[in-house]
């Protein structure tokens, strides 16, 4: 399955990266980090990963989202990654990286959370 990439502001500085599909090895999941970096280089500093429409990901995957955290951090800016389920949740879960990444359920808990800080 392609990897759709579809990022929307939804707030000023904030904006949600929806993803659908797999997040895997090759260029179609390169395209994450290039999104990412247009935005912090127009500004934005909250970067909400809407992950329920992934379905597979692998290590180098998950190492895009290590890469995403670094350079959010790298700004002053703050990430979540929202809507993980079954595999994909479990994959960031067993490689103890769900304590590095702040999980919300839904996008709307991870807006909350970036209100609150």
């Amino acid at each position: 399955m392609p990897l759709e990439i579809n990022p929307r502001e939804v707030a000023p500085d904030t904006t949600v990266i929806a993803l659908e599909g797999s997040v895997m090895r090759g260029p179609e999941g390169e395209r994450i980090e290039a999104v990412l970096n247009d935005l912090l280089v127009d500004g934005r500093r909250r970067i909400i990963f809407d992950l329920a429409g992934v379905k597979r990901i692998d290590s180098t995957g998950i190492g895009r989202f290590i890469y995403s955290l670094n350079k959010v951090e790298e700004t002053g800016g703050k990430m979540w990654m929202a809507g993980a389920q079954g595999y994909v949740r479990e994959c960031f879960r067993v490689t103890r990286l769900d304590t590095i990444f702040q999980f919300c359920e839904t996008v709307d808990e991870a807006l909350a959370a970036g209100a609150r800080g």
